[in-house]
């Protein structure tokens, strides 16, 4: 079985060298923007673990009760970590009730499988007390742990696993995949290859979910309403979004990291730089405002969001946060109307 992680040979080549060769490891993390794969490149190696008929030597069929279940993440020797609902960090008495059910023999697979998704967000304690069974791994028991980048967990962490660390595709290759064997069309396939970054799983769920799209294009036009605005006018545009909102503090997230986006591809175009832009859909308009916004401007714009990220997370005051982040903001002029893609419009 093909394991379908899309350009990420390498790994998947080395994780079938393991299996296969009985060179498995204790402990591997996967690290690399989210979206880009990490979950579903440790779940096919668990299946591949504890497939009870495998096509051929590291491989897994998908179709055995133990492949099946460990898809739908429903298997008993399966055991999954991440923040629980209503908390943003994985706590220590998470940690200690896992270390509790690895210390059990395996009930019905070669081996219990541990997937600590987003161990970065692990507080300091609960990060210590995994040390323990890294250092005294239980016979039968292996880690899986996913994690933007390695710099965000403990050295001592790091050191004791196989680090796994999976980068987005080019531009080119995602939409050439998303076109030819995922089949959307070639305009949607080169919007999604821009947006995603590469991260075939962020443009897969963008692609089966037409509203994170039209979210999208309405944060873009509250924008592009904001930015020629008096001061006065754009208080009113977020205190009338922020009325609207049920959860305030998640949705803000995604609408300043939509923002985030923009003013990147502005500084890209006033700097002169050919990276490839985020928003290819919105050329007309980063280029208006590129014209009018000096690139030590655009990049200072960059900073003050990435600081409003960080001070959502720290539960900062939304709409101070916002008005003083709209403070900051250039009064430039800036065609408003969005051209018509065909995505996430609503209709």
């Amino acid at each position: 079985m093909h394991w379908q992680i899309h350009a990420q040979d390498w790994a998947v080549n080395l994780l079938r060298e393991h299996v296969s060769g009985a060179k498995l490891r204790h402990a591997y993390l996967f690290t690399g923007p989210e979206g880009v794969g990490r979950r579903s490149l440790a779940l096919r190696f668990a299946q591949a673990i504890n497939c009870t008929n495998p096509p051929e030597r590291g491989a897994y069929c998908d179709a055995c009760r133990d492949c099946r279940r460990l898809a739908t993440l429903t298997h008993p020797d399966l055991s999954l970590l991440q923040p629980e609902e209503g908390h943003k960090d994985i706590r220590i008495d998470q940690v200690r009730s896992l270390q509790q059910t690895l210390a059990l023999s395996p009930y019905t697979g070669a081996y219990r499988i541990a997937l600590l998704i987003d161990f970065q967000r692990a507080t300091t304690q609960a990060a210590n007390a995994l040390l323990k069974t890294l250092e005294e791994p239980p016979n039968r028991v292996i880690l899986l742990l996913t994690a933007i980048a390695p710099e965000g967990l403990l050295p001592t962490i790091v050191s004791r696993c196989e680090v796994i660390r999976m980068r987005p595709a080019s531009i080119d290759a995602t939409r050439d995949y998303l076109h030819a064997d995922r089949g959307l069309d070639a305009e949607q396939a080169l919007l999604l290859a821009h947006i995603s970054g590469g991260r075939i799983g962020t443009a897969m769920r963008l692609a089966e979910d037409p509203s994170a799209l039209a979210n999208r294009r309405t944060q873009f036009e509250l924008l592009l309403a904001l930015l020629p605005a008096q001061r006065y006018q754009r208080f009113k545009h977020i205190d009338g979004l922020l009325r609207k909102l049920d959860k305030p503090r998640q949705k803000i997230s995604e609408v300043l990291s939509t923002w985030l986006s923009f003013w990147r591809d502005v500084f890209l175009r006033a700097s002169g730089e050919l990276l490839p832009l985020v928003n290819v859909d919105l050329i007309g308009q980063i280029e208006q405002v590129a014209l009018q916004v000096p690139v030590e401007a655009a990049r200072e714009l960059i900073i003050v969001h990435e600081q409003a990220l960080q001070s959502l997370e720290a539960n900062a005051n939304i709409q101070l946060l916002l008005e003083a982040l709209l403070l900051q903001y250039p009064r430039v002029t800036v065609s408003q109307t969005l051209a018509d893609t065909g995505l996430g419009s609503g209709d």
